[in-house]
């Protein structure tokens, strides 16, 4: 007889403890269908108890779907103060999470200084803190050491990360294959590919995979959620469903059991470049073949020809995937594939993101997304824009673009030609 999650996982137990039932409140749910969800698997609770100040979050079905908000510093663009400040826009936008994917500077300074400011749970991805100290010495990342990345885990979960991205599904054959067998654009996923080159450099496999067991028992005292990462993504639209990426995928779902009955969480990261005809049946295979774990994924993103708007394209593919199963949104900024997002990117990003929940949930009929969308019908009709502003993804927004014009009962696009005020008394 299997021990139950909350038996193993004492960290988690306490977190339970202690904000089960504000977390129920928020989420319209009650207590002991949250415990059943994360007993199956099915959702996580995202929370570090060394994550001073947190404000955890519960992601999976049936919880609301959130949104996460990447930022980081690059090789080229590395301001830490910056990073802080995109800290504050991502969450003042509504960003439920936010993950550190900095790959330059003082990477542990930069981390708990991340940590200090933000109370969302906040993701990292240990790999890249490997890689920099390698590839800044100017050695081939083939030269990593196993054990340098298990302790750099491990380190990271004592400052307090809550959740971590790691390509445990990435073995040595899906690397092959995804090399060998003509892919567009090949291994687009920066931890993916530094992993890739080391087993296909040292023709060993995957020591995440290989020491998954080290992996659980390092993450198990901290509650710091596996977001399983997809390696073998699709980078182009072309490469989507191909038989790199699904064998990745049922390594993961097989790896998410085998952490559930350790008592570890685990979330699955999903496609990235996905056409739009393809969007449903890929949220639907992954979520079947990784017994409905919950499915973080960045976009999909439906086309890859919009440089500049790609938090469009990610928003459009976002919806049809939340209708389909998705329970976590990676956003995507205008400065996707071109540069390092700025604040004004940051909060872009958030809100497309936070549209494309809305309306996948309008679609699934939640009840939360349903009364929004009345809300708003009715605040519409009289004219009521104190109504609307409650109602809005983003008052904020609302508020400054009916500035010029906010003395007025009606919109400055209709005036006195408004429909609304047309019909009145008929």
């Amino acid at each position: 007889m299997s021990t139950s999650l909350c038996a193993q996982n004492t960290a988690l137990r306490g977190l339970l403890d202690r904000h089960l039932s504000a977390l129920a409140r928020d989420e319209e749910l009650a207590p002991e269908r949250i415990r059943d969800a994360l007993e199956a698997g099915t959702m996580v609770f995202l929370g570090n108890p060394a994550h001073a100040g947190l404000k955890p979050v519960l992601v999976g079905q049936p919880a609301r779907v959130k949104v996460n908000a990447n930022i980081g510093t690059s090789p080229l663009c590395n301001c830490p103060s910056t990073e802080e400040r995109k800290i504050a826009a991502a969450l003042e936008a509504g960003a439920d999470t936010v993950m550190d994917l900095s790959i330059a500077g003082d990477l542990d300074a930069i981390r708990l200084g991340m940590l200090k400011a933000c109370p969302a749970p906040l993701g990292t991805v240990p790999m890249y803190a490997v890689g920099q100290q390698i590839l800044d010495a100017g050695r081939d990342i083939s030269s990593m050491k196993p054990d340098d990345l298990f302790a750099e885990i491990e380190k990271q979960a004592r400052q307090g990360v809550d959740f971590i991205t790691v390509h445990c599904g990435l073995s040595r054959r899906g690397a092959a294959m995804a090399v060998k067998d003509n892919r567009v654009l090949g291994i687009v996923s920066r931890g993916g590919s530094m992993l890739a080159r080391w087993m296909l450099e040292n023709d060993r496999e995957n020591p995440l995979l290989e020491y998954f067991d080290r992996l659980l028992d390092l993450c198990l005292p901290y509650n710091v959620t596996l977001s399983l990462g997809d390696g073998l993504r699709p980078g182009a639209g072309a490469d989507a469903g191909d038989a790199a990426q699904w064998e990745e995928v049922i390594n993961l779902g097989q790896l998410a059991r085998h952490a559930l009955s350790r008592g570890v969480q685990c979330m699955i990261e999903g496609p990235g470049h996905v056409p739009l005809n393809q969007v449903r049946s890929q949220i639907q295979g992954i979520k079947r073949l990784t017994g409905n774990a919950p499915l973080y994924v960045l976009g999909p993103l439906c086309c890859d020809s919009a440089p500049g708007y790609d938090h469009i394209a990610g928003a459009i593919g976002g919806a049809l995937g939340v209708e389909a199963g998705v329970d976590f949104l990676c956003y995507l900024t205008p400065a996707e594939h071109l540069t390092l997002p700025d604040e004004a990117d940051v909060r872009a990003g958030v809100m497309a993101s936070r549209v494309a929940a809305q309306v996948g949930e309008v679609a699934l009929g939640r009840p939360r997304a349903v009364a929004r969308e009345a809300a708003m019908n009715a605040a519409r009709k009289a004219l009521d824009w104190d109504g609307m502003a409650k109602a809005a993804l983003d008052p904020a927004q609302l508020a400054k673009r009916r500035e010029d014009h906010k003395s007025e009962e009606v919109c400055a696009m209709c005036g006195k030609f408004c429909s609304v005020k047309m019909l009145r008394g008929h």
